[in-house]
């Protein structure tokens, strides 16, 4: 691993030749995207359990800084769907100042990953895994918002999946008909929209609309029962101070399997989305520069009482779509949602909560991603299992319990399948020996009587070493030399190692001797630093079959001298 920090922002690269074209450019997507952001923000503030500004907040200080700092050219930071269950499970928890500090402990998380290099390890995280906590995330934020779609009259929904759908069930005869209406037409406007116009995103459309219609609805027809943000949260525009949370080692503790959730999810999500831009704008992103950009965001976001941020796809591709082509269309973005902050916000107070239950049901099924959902059930049954338990997880209990678990299904299933590609195999009587197949000279080689020899094909860990027993078991004879060729093994691990140190100590106790040949150069090391040719003896480690084929010979007459001594 290279120990050199490796931290490039991209904006200072493209600064270096950016010009007018490539600014009006930058300044129109940004603009766009800041008010595609703002309902989207507002809408997952308060579906996490913090009020509106808290999700705009997030927006201005973690976009900015995911773009002045981070290590793609496009992307676009800020609160996201796929934090709204975890964000409301802490706050439940341990209440937002829990939440601040499991924040702040993810951006420090986030940053150790970049300054370790582990941008392109996170990249590997099986794809089922992905798939089933994203699917999972979708249903659950969609069960989130049933009751303020359809205006149910529920004092305390439960936060159990399943007791919130029979209470939802239960209670469906206390429908609202204006605030089903109002969320049923936001989904519909939000859906039809994009066919009228690509640039005008339809979640603004929606509550501009909307919240026309339920101010008109008020006044000229009576109807008092659409609840708004106003009605449930008291909205303000006042830039909040900065503020430092008492952190204690009890409650870091106590935090650090949350933070760990946060700091993970974060840095999937927004590789994922720096990865997908790539490739819609030829780029490469640098993966390091941009967990180390994401953990400065969330450091700096919940000192301003923000939550946590991470790259939004939708977002992205929004700004890509528009022209946006360097980071700073992206800061751009940020002061858009700063000036809507500073002189519209109090306008927020009128939005329907309908409204914004119809946004997120949107956000639900984009993210949902339900084709791939359906393609992945047609794999091997290792990897459906891994999605369906990830899922069914992440909507039954919580996404730290699926994660983490998802994480160990997937590291067993990859461990055993590594196992598999190791092959241990007996080649009896005679060895074709390939030594120049270009020519067509091809050497066959006979094996003596009282000599068994193993093929290793693979690398040498866990699992091979129980082979050798198997394999051995089958044999009635117990041969006098074991020759074990590892010319194709190109490394070994401790427990392979150990492996190998146990079949030479069961072999010498049954007066087996053991011999080693073809050893690589990289594996021979391995073995002679654990100390391992102690106990076999350096004559009996051969470079080729042919020596240690004669090793065998002189090992044999050995035995014959010792047992017939003249």
């Amino acid at each position: 691993m290279n120990s050199k920090l490796d931290f490039q922002p991209r904006l200072f690269a493209t600064l270096k030749h950016y010009n007018k074209k490539t600014f009006m450019a930058d300044l129109m997507s940004g603009l766009i995207v800041g008010i595609v952001a703002l309902p989207l923000a507002i809408a997952f503030g308060i579906a996490s359990g913090v009020t509106p500004e808290k999700g705009i907040i997030t927006a201005i200080v973690a976009g900015f800084m995911i773009s002045l700092l981070g290590g793609s050219k496009v992307q676009i930071g800020g609160p996201t769907g796929a934090f709204i269950v975890i964000i409301y499970g802490i706050i439940q928890q341990y209440g937002f100042e829990g939440l601040t500090i499991a924040t702040l402990m993810a951006g420090a998380f986030l940053i150790l990953f970049g300054v370790l290099h582990l941008g392109t390890i996170i990249k590997f995280i099986p794809y089922p895994i992905v798939v089933g906590f994203t699917s999972g995330i979708a249903v659950t934020i969609f069960t989130t918002q049933i009751k303020d779609l359809f205006g149910l009259s529920i004092d305390k929904v439960p936060s159990d999946f399943l007791e919130k759908w029979y209470c939802y069930l239960c209670n469906f005869d206390t429908l609202d008909f204006w605030c089903a209406a109002v969320g049923v037409l936001s989904v519909v406007i939000i859906a039809i929209t994009p066919r009228f116009s690509k640039k005008i995103p339809g979640s603004l459309v929606a509550i501009v609309v909307m919240t026309v219609a339920a101010l008109m609805l008020k006044q000229f027809a009576g109807v008092t029962t659409i609840e708004t943000i106003g009605d449930r949260f008291s909205v303000s525009n006042a830039i909040p101070d900065a503020h430092m949370p008492n952190l204690t080692w009890d409650t870091i503790k106590s935090l650090v399997s949350p933070a760990l959730t946060i700091a993970v999810l974060g840095a999937i999500e927004s590789l994922l989305s720096a990865t997908v831009a790539d490739g819609v704008i030829g780029d490469h992103h640098d993966s390091n520069t941009e967990l180390i950009a994401q953990g400065v965001a969330n450091l700096a976001s919940p000192i301003f009482g923000g939550i946590p941020a991470t790259g939004a796809i939708a977002r992205t591709m929004t700004n890509i779509n528009n022209g946006g082509r360097t980071p700073v269309a992206g800061i751009i973005h940020a002061a858009t949602l700063t000036l809507i902050f500073l002189f519209f916000m109090p306008l927020a107070k009128y939005i329907p909560m309908a409204c914004l239950a119809g946004v997120l049901v949107i956000v639900s099924y984009g993210m949902c991603g339900w084709r791939s959902f359906l393609a992945l059930m047609k794999n091997p049954k290792s990897d459906v299992s891994v999605l369906l338990i990830t899922f069914f997880l992440t909507i039954i209990f919580d996404l730290t319990i699926a994660i983490e678990v998802g994480l160990i299904i997937a590291c067993l299933l990859f461990m055993k399948r590594m196992s598999e590609t190791t092959e241990v195999k007996v080649i009896m009587d005679e060895i074709s020996e390939e030594s120049d197949i270009t020519t067509g000279n091809i050497e066959h080689l006979t094996i003596p009587q009282g000599v068994e020899v193993y093929e290793i094909n693979g690398p040498y860990f866990f699992g091979a070493g129980n082979r050798f027993e198997e394999i051995m078991a089958t044999f009635g004879d117990r041969p006098k030399v074991r020759i074990i060729r590892m010319r194709k093994v190109p490394f070994v691990d401790s427990t392979g190692i150990h492996n190998l140190t146990n079949l030479c100590e069961m072999s010498k106790s049954e007066g087996i001797q053991v011999v080693l040949s073809g050893v690589v150069p990289r594996v021979h090391a391995a073995l002679e630093k654990a100390g391992f040719y102690n106990s076999v003896g350096e004559k009996n480690i051969c470079s080729h079959i042919n020596f240690a084929l004669d090793r065998a010979n002189e090992i044999l007459k050995e035995q014959e001298v010792e047992a017939n001594p003249a």
